[in-house]
């Protein structure tokens, strides 16, 4: 996690990323987007950075920044994928998808709202999902399609666990967000088969296709 103390900062809306740009020595820039996964509350930018074998920025941000360092960023960033806990919703993740519903998650919790929002999150195992406990903590539907029997014991107590593949999360999914007391909004976010899945199965139990907010993430060229 990288937390920032932003100059000239304005307020984000849970659901927006910031734009992280380095430049090296001889000019070369790279810029990467992060989710903010902090409640618009907090007085740092919290992101979560996924640190990847070949990752031109988050390698830097993992091995080369220390406390006091200045860097490149740009944002609050995205109107779209929002969330203002004005309304029950539905929040479905995968992976690292779940770092912007985190920040709704978060939100609700300090406006006074927590039960306005429903997470949903699926991963292969325990490490591939971020903020694990603070969700279990929360409550949500946890899926985990490549348990292993002591990740299955240990998140059994702490969380509604659904076990299998995301067909399975999919479904509970689906069903949370019609019996949610009055959900009427989705949020989904992960990779682009995820999201897809996600979204139409929303669609085939009855939630409004223009009520799903979708954010898809991938590999940075």
């Amino acid at each position: 996690m990288l937390h920032l103390e932003l100059t000239h900062r304005q307020q984000h809306l849970a659901g927006q990323h910031y734009v992280v740009r380095l430049t090296a020595p001889d000019g070369y820039t790279a810029t990467r987007s992060y989710s903010v996964a902090s409640a618009p509350s907090t007085e740092l930018i919290e992101l979560c950075v996924e640190r990847l074998d070949d990752g031109e920025v988050s390698g830097y941000l993992y091995e080369g920044v220390e406390v006091g360092d200045e860097l490149e960023v740009r944002g609050p960033i995205g109107g779209w994928f929002v969330w203002d806990a004005s309304c029950p919703a539905l929040g479905v993740g995968g992976g690292t998808g779940v770092v912007p519903l985190v920040a709704m998650l978060r939100h609700a919790t300090d406006v006074g709202l927590s039960g306005n929002f429903t997470t949903a999150v699926s991963g292969r195992t325990a490490a591939d999902i971020p903020y694990l406990d603070e969700l279990c903590e929360a409550g949500a539907l946890i899926s985990l399609t490549r348990a292993t029997a002591e990740e299955a014991t240990v998140l059994q107590p702490r969380a509604q666990r659904s076990g299998g593949r995301v067909t399975t999360v999919r479904l509970e999914a689906a069903q949370l967000a019609i019996k949610a007391a009055g959900a009427d909004q989705a949020f989904v976010c992960g990779s682009a088969a995820f999201a897809e899945a996600i979204s139409s199965t929303l669609v085939d139990v009855g939630l409004a296709a223009e009520r799903i907010r979708v954010e898809r993430f991938g590999p940075s060229g």
